[in-house]
């Protein structure tokens, strides 16, 4: 349902809600309440048929004899938790910036963010158990895990109307890979454009490490549990090109099944790619396929019928009538003539009787296996009488005029789709045309329909499924994606569409129809759709059957009835719009996997057959031993001294968390630690604040520890918030984590997070980067709250910001800081974005600016992009929230006593 508007203003800001539920799933800020079952890793078996026939066998597909799973051919996924990161409201970040919320009010977002979930406090945090208000979902992630946990954790098996896959058409290691927020010049093969994700480079070793075999096998794992999360009804859609869209058809085929292929579509990309010693490329492919092709869901897509060559016979408004000239146009011919095609007037198959017809004093017959097309008598009449019968050489025929339906079914070769990425926006590298996706939704979806995208990229379908009221979820890898994504939806003005469901669509459907058409209470539900522009479509059939035509009807009488009673086709693209209304993105959620421990150094269960060559490290056979190894000849940089931190030698620690201790090399200050533990976090994820705690447990229990180095690829934005209820205290020192070596200390032990250089993971690929620091300190954002008369300030002075591409650490700097947010209500469970701050190169704003000038004055619009917040309430929790996101995704979050 539309959403209520908060304010009186002249401009209402809106968004569209569904009513729709969702699993009420963890927070990050309330992992604590999560049930230690419940966190647990899950297994998942998906069932693989080897009995299809024909199949595509590639390199790897099935494991050989011998081979470790060799006797157990189903896929077998990880499903762990997902945890919400953020609740984002767009339509709060507008009405703070209103002038009504300059004066004297409660902030608009205690009350927009009261019925967020729609769950009181205790269910909030009983995870699992509750259905929670629906809000959109962008999931940073494996897609494979992700929607084995929707389908097994969330019970969205059976629920998705609509996948769309846009995976790499056939690039290699570094291409298409964005690194930074502010940067989309990516090219191959240089160095400085390769990913450094640790998500994205697992994703290119999972898709390439055996060329297009592992490609195969990436695509057709996820193609397998995509199919089991759609509908009876649902589709899926892969976008591929030239080089492998007929090796991607053949495992479509082989996971859906060859019956259940829908259609190929082909699309015009640009005016044209020339390739050496071939013919050049301007378009890709859409591979259309069905979860059951007999239940379908499909809408007809209508395009004005440029293409009049068959209408050949002009008619006169005399009633006279000939064939056209040679080289005769339309544009030459009277306003009142009418051009038609002579249609045919017979349908196969015997009649049950004789059917005669006279017509213009000349009797006819169908043929001897014919019948007529109109029902004898009475509707071949009233065809004669509408002068719709056209008397041709020994038959009749009828008379289909070219404005009885000016339009056409769109086919599966779209032309006009070459420009859609030069008008849009552009914020990735690799960026989809939202015309090429906005019109496979409106094929295969209505409003209210939920939406799955595993290649995420810019956020294009979350965009688009957010533009025409369809549910959405999108996934990727890179945090530098979903960082671009988020900006996007944030900013994004909408076109408010008029609800059928609505007092608005009831009007205006009255007007369109000329019925008065009963009142019924609305409920402003989405899923009754939008209010459409129709064409009319007069056919044959619905003149002959039509009652209001009698003999002897003037043309003008005709013409009334045939429209009265004509039928007539919405345009699915062409819904109405009140066009005085600003329509904001509904809420969304920000989420990540769990940051759980990898199971290859857990000692747990066994690895899927299909991770199982990517679970080690990219050159050697334990990846353990490999960072150790590089630990000892790199050491570890401290962020503010230049520093490093040496090592002489190591001893095997047999702990869950801590893998080995180290004795410090060199000359060691007075009271320098001299015996270092080391907790090597997940190879592919995040460090948790769990993780650190646990880590910081065993260090504490074991001999002569004076220092925890606690090691990862990625940080969880709540690290630098760890805190412990249990006897474990935190102390800090007021210089911030960033800049002093040993403030973090849990009990007696002081805890250092470094930093992994992700070319840890690249092995041979980039061995020559020259990034000398593999291992530095991990630092947090520099923030200081001012208490002034108007309310607290928030003034971001810095963040150490860690540079992948050259391995360096830039103290105190905010020009590489993308946005930054404040929970100025901070409750502990769950992180609203109350302000949101964009000091990165984009303008997300630029449209809403244009639609809320009169309103919001330029000085408040510039406060979006500040380092220094706007005031606010002190929050009646006493605690604010701050996270930081940096161009490379990298996030941190630290929580403040505002009293």
């Amino acid at each position: 349902m539309a959403r209520k508007k908060i304010t009186k203003g002249p401009t209402p800001v809106d968004a569209i809600k569904h009513d729709n539920r969702r699993t009420n799933i963890p927070t990050a800020d309330a992992h604590d309440f999560l049930d230690p079952e419940i966190e647990e890793v899950r297994r998942i078996r998906h069932t693989r048929d080897e009995s299809l026939d024909p199949q595509l066998v590639w390199r790897g597909k099935y494991p050989q004899v011998g081979e470790e799973g060799s006797d157990d051919n189903d896929l077998v996924v990880d499903a762990p938790p997902i945890y919400i990161q953020e609740k984002i409201d767009p339509r709060v970040l507008i009405e703070n910036l209103r002038r009504t919320a300059e004066r004297s009010e409660e902030e608009p977002e205690l009350t927009l963010f009261d019925d967020f979930d729609g769950l009181d406090e205790l269910d909030q945090v009983d995870f699992y158990k509750h259905d929670a208000n629906w809000s959109n979902r962008m999931i940073l992630g494996d897609s494979l895990q992700v929607m084995s946990s929707l389908a097994e954790r969330e019970h969205l098996r059976g629920k998705v109307q609509m996948i769309y896959i846009d995976p790499p058409y056939g690039i290699k290691f570094g291409s298409n890979w964005q690194v930074s927020a502010r940067n989309r010049n990516v090219k191959d093969g240089r160095l400085e454009d390769a990913a450094r994700e640790a998500e994205q480079i697992k994703a290119f070793r999972d898709t390439w490490e055996l060329g297009i075999h592992s490609y195969l096998s990436y695509l057709r794992d996820r193609l397998l549990v995509a199919r089991e999360l759609l509908t009876e009804s649902g589709s899926c859609f892969v976008q591929i090109g030239d080089e492998n869209v007929h090796l991607v058809r053949s495992v479509m085929d082989e996971v859906f099944g060859a019956e259940n292929f829908a259609s190929m579509i082909s699309f015009v990309t640009t005016s044209g790619f020339t390739q050496a010693l071939s013919l050049g490329r301007n378009g890709d492919y859409i591979l259309w396929y069905a979860r059951d092709l007999s239940n379908l869901k499909s809408r007809t897509l209508w395009q004005p019928a440029n293409d009049r060559k068959t209408y050949r016979w002009v008619e006169f408004p005399d009633g006279t009538s000939r064939g056209l000239k040679r080289g005769e146009t339309v544009d030459q011919l009277p306003t009142e003539a009418r051009i038609y095609s002579p249609g045919d007037l017979q349908s196969q198959g015997p009649p049950d009787r004789s059917q005669p017809f006279k017509y213009e004093g000349k009797t006819y017959h169908p043929g001897q296996t014919s019948h007529w097309k109109a029902n004898y008598p009475d509707g071949m009449n009233r065809l004669a009488w509408a002068k719709r019968i056209h008397v041709a050489s020994g038959s009749i025929r009828y008379r289909r005029y070219a404005d009885d339906f000016p339009y056409q079914a769109r086919t599966n070769f779209w032309t006009d789709t070459g420009t859609g990425n030069f008008t849009d926006d552009k914020y990735y590298v690799v960026q989809t045309n939202s015309k090429v996706i906005e019109r496979c939704m409106l094929l295969a979806t209505d409003p209210g329909d939920l939406v799955l995208d595993p290649t995420c990229g810019s956020g294009t379908t979350a965009h688009v499924a957010e533009q025409w009221g369809r549910r959405w979820i999108t996934v990727d890898t890179s945090r530098v994606a979903l960082a671009l994504a988020r900006q996007r939806i944030m900013g994004v003005r909408y076109p408010w569409y008029i609800l059928a469901d609505s007092a608005e669509g009831h009007e205006k459907e009255q007007s369109l129809t000329a019925q008065v058409l009963p009142r019924a209470e609305f409920k402003n539900d989405i899923r009754h759709g939008f209010i459409y522009e129709r064409v009319q479509h007069i056919t044959l059939k619905s003149i002959a059957n039509n009652p209001d035509i009698k003999e002897g009807m003037t043309r003008e009488q005709v013409d009334a009835a045939i429209k009265r009673h004509a039928d007539y086709e919405l345009l699915y693209d062409r819904p109405y719009q009140e066009k005085k209304k600003v329509r904001v993105a509904g809420p969304f959620t920000v989420e990540s996997l769990s940051p759980h421990r990898s199971l290859a150094f857990s000692g747990g269960l066994e690895e899927p057959a299909a991770e199982s060559a990517v679970s080690q490290d990219a050159n050697a056979p334990d990846f353990e031993r490999s960072i150790l190894d590089n630990l000892a000849k790199a050491g570890i940089q401290n962020g503010r001294r230049r520093e490093r931190i040496t090592f002489a030698s190591f001893e095997s620690y047999a702990g869950q968390y801590i893998q080995a201790i180290g004795e410090r090399g060199g000359l060691a200050e007075d009271g320098a630690a001299a015996r270092v533990a080391l907790a090597i976090g997940p190879q592919y994820g995040t460090v948790s604040p769990s993780f650190i705690k646990k880590a910081a447990r065993e260090a504490i229990k074991a001999e002569g520890v004076d220092l925890l180095c606690v090691l990862g690829f990625a940080f969880d934005a709540q690290v630098t918030g760890v805190t412990e209820d249990d006897g474990v205290t935190v102390e800090a020192s007021d210089d911030g984590f960033a800049n002093v070596a040993a403030t973090r200390r849990l009990g007696r032990i002081p805890v250092l997070m470094v930093r992994m250089n992700a070319d840890l993971l690249m092995g041979e690929e980039l061995k020559k980067t020259g990034a000398g620091n593999l291992f530095t300190v991990f630092g947090e954002p520099d923030i200081d709250v001012e208490d002034t008369d108007d309310g607290p300030v928030v003034h971001l002075n810095g963040v150490d910001i860690y540079d992948p591409t050259t391995g360096e650490i830039r103290s105190t700097d905010t020009s590489r800081i993308a946005l930054w947010m404040i929970d100025t209500d901070y409750n502990e469970e769950s992180f609203f974005v109350r302000h949101c701050y964009f000091t990165g190169s984009t303008d997300p704003y630029k449209q809403l600016k244009t639609a809320l000038k009169a309103e919001i004055d330029p000085d408040t619009w510039a406060s979006l992009y500040a380092t220094s917040s706007r005031p606010f309430p002190k929050p009646t929790t006493g605690k604010i929230a701050v996270k930081v996101i940096n161009d490379y995704g990298d996030e941190v979050m630290k929580v403040f006593e505002v009293s």
